[in-house]
């Protein structure tokens, strides 16, 4: 995976048949001891948010909110975490990722505002932060080890893969792969790990924990599904199982209890679901341009919504209409549809990287069934509890309703993604730290008690 620090994806559990109820009982931590508590997972445990990693998202992290209820119930100090700098306080967006080669970049979260619909209006849509500061200044910062303050209990780093956790070259700046020569590091992992060599796993380890969440995975299916099959490979499934075996065992070799989540489908979130597959609106003129332009292929149009036409090596000329259950992803240029010279969609087949056909949507969700298996035979063997994600994202589709504050999984108004339709905004992220202390009372006879959703912002509209 070319470092995407996407992971991911997400899967937003987030699923109550009534609204919560105010905790009862006195807290209490029943048969676990949070006193040393640590985070392992990818970027959905760091915070990622909006496409960026900032320190703003950062402290909207779910192990940051857990963190809180954790002290209620013995956790020892403060959660500490790898910030990214806050240069001044115009710049909450600021962020770090790496270019394709895993080289550091620097880029900013993205904010509501109004942009070319490619018709000649204006529409509103996600759009980077301005940014205040030099390029020079930016990078000074961005690139400075911050290894020497810690350890770190969240240890949550974007792009990563359940394989990377045992990577000993991902603190390693500038390590490529001998062959492909793909980078073999990771720029969020190198400003924090506490030698180049040291493992993710080994830097948890390291701290003794007492206590443990786990969420990874996700991006051993989402690289492949963000790419539209095109780019990044789903995990092969022994690969994985002998990945997950190691970490899990090793997480519980000390006696430490924790919880660990599965994956969730990632094709329920809006990254994949908000453009409809037959989102091509035309007039009766343009309908008939396209009949006669595509009458040797069979494919024919009408007035109104039509499915796109997309790039299909398997079909007659190489291009198709979409079927139905298909998806397009949210990176498709989607300006480009509607302008009258590119015609995308219509006149311009549509890339396979911006399309998800029903043949790469079976590979993804079998992959996962797959990996949620071994996830739950790997934790039912052990005494830790099992956070099902998968299940918890699902529901979320149909609504939920917590506190008067409506929920679900549509792109910006659903109240719980972030503008990079993948990762979790605030409030989505406070879902996901009650479902963790949700598994971890039903398994530890414990009284963690929740966190207020309300409490966190959603999107902000300009």
């Amino acid at each position: 995976m070319k470092n995407k620090y996407i992971i991911a994806f997400l899967s937003l559990a987030v699923l109550f048949a009534c609204e919560p109820k105010i905790d009862e009982f006195p807290s209490s931590a029943g048969t676990a001891d949070f006193s040393k508590y640590i985070a392992i997972g990818n970027s959905l445990t760091a915070g990622f948010a909006s496409q960026a990693l900032s320190q703003e998202g950062q402290m909207y992290s779910f192990p940051n909110m857990l963190a809180t209820k954790l002290k209620e119930v013995g956790m020892q100090g403060e959660l500490k975490q790898p910030l990214i700098p806050l240069i001044n306080e115009d710049d909450k967006g600021i962020g770090i990722g790496s270019d394709a080669q895993g080289n550091p970049v620097f880029h900013t979260k993205l904010k509501l505002g109004l942009v070319p619909d490619g018709s000649g209006g204006q529409t509103l849509s996600p759009v980077p932060y301005d940014v205040t500061v030099s390029s020079a200044e930016l990078g000074a910062a961005l690139l400075t080890s911050v290894a020497g303050d810690g350890p770190y209990n969240n240890l949550g780093v974007p792009g990563a893969k359940a394989g990377h956790l045992l990577f000993d070259k991902y603190g390693t700046y500038g390590a490529m792969h001998p062959v492909s020569g793909d980078p073999l590091f990771n720029p969020y992992y190198v400003r924090f790990a506490s030698t180049p060599s040291t493992t993710i796993l080994e830097e948890a380890m390291a701290q003794a924990p007492s206590f443990f969440t786990l969420w990874i995975g996700n991006n051993d299916v989402l690289g492949y599904a963000t790419s539209g099959g095109a780019v990044d490979v789903l995990t092969d499934l022994t690969e994985f199982t002998t990945y997950m075996t190691a970490i899990i065992n090793t997480l519980v070799s000390n006696g430490a209890k924790g919880a660990v989540a599965n994956i969730p489908d990632v094709t329920s979130i809006p990254f994949f679901t908000t453009v409809p597959y037959n989102a091509l609106l035309l007039d009766e003129a343009t309908a008939t341009a396209l009949n006669t332009a595509y009458a040797a292929l069979g494919i024919t149009f009408s007035a109104g919504n039509n499915p796109f036409i997309i790039v299909d090596l398997a079909a007659p000329g190489e291009v198709r209409q979409m079927q139905e259950g298909e998806l397009v992803l949210l990176s498709i240029p989607q300006a480009d549809i509607k302008n009258p010279d590119i015609g995308l969609g219509s006149k311009t087949p549509i890339p396979s990287q911006y399309v998800l056909t029903a043949a790469e949507i079976q590979a993804i969700q079998t992959a996962t069934a797959q990996f949620n298996d071994v996830i739950s035979v790997l934790v039912n063997n052990k005494d830790i509890a099992l956070v099902d994600m998968n299940t918890h994202l699902n529901t979320l589709k149909t609504g939920l309703l917590y506190d008067g504050i409506s929920m679900n999984t549509t792109f910006i108004t659903g109240g719980a993604f972030s503008l990079d339709g993948i990762h979790l905004n605030p409030r989505g992220n406070a879902v996901i730290a009650n479902f963790f202390i949700d598994a971890i009372n039903a398994k530890f006879n414990a009284r963690v008690p929740k966190v207020n959703v309300t409490d966190y912002p959603g999107i902000k509209f300009p």
